[in-house]
């Protein structure tokens, strides 16, 4: 089994945490939580296929161990949300990989 390795990534001045685990150079798996979750979710799963897969769990802002940027300066829409991970895609530069979405990942990742 291939432990999973936590990271965080600055997207756009937010810290993105991430899980990710499996060799870098395998298909990739982007996996996107649900409400009321977070990547936490997904530790089974990461566990379970990181021998075949490079997988790859973001945080959204406000969830996990991301920041969670006041209200007040940022729009916690399904939009802003597909935004940053966008972005965070880019910043690791994945170009292709599989969505797995679960609950609020739907919106976010099918946005993106």
């Amino acid at each position: 089994m291939t432990p999973a390795a936590y990271r965080s990534l600055d997207v756009d001045g937010l810290s993105i945490f991430y899980r990710e685990a499996g060799p870098s150079d395998s298909p990739t798996v982007l996996l996107l939580h649900g409400f009321p979750s977070s990547s936490r979710m997904y530790e089974p799963l990461l566990a379970r296929l990181a021998d075949r897969y490079r997988l790859i769990a973001p945080d959204y802002p406000g969830f996990g161990h991301s920041d969670a940027p006041d209200p007040k300066n940022f729009a916690y829409s399904f939009d802003r949300l597909a935004q940053v991970i966008e972005r965070f895609t880019q910043a690791l530069g994945l170009t292709r990989y599989t969505l797995f979405l679960q609950d609020y990942g739907g919106p976010v990742g099918l946005e993106h």
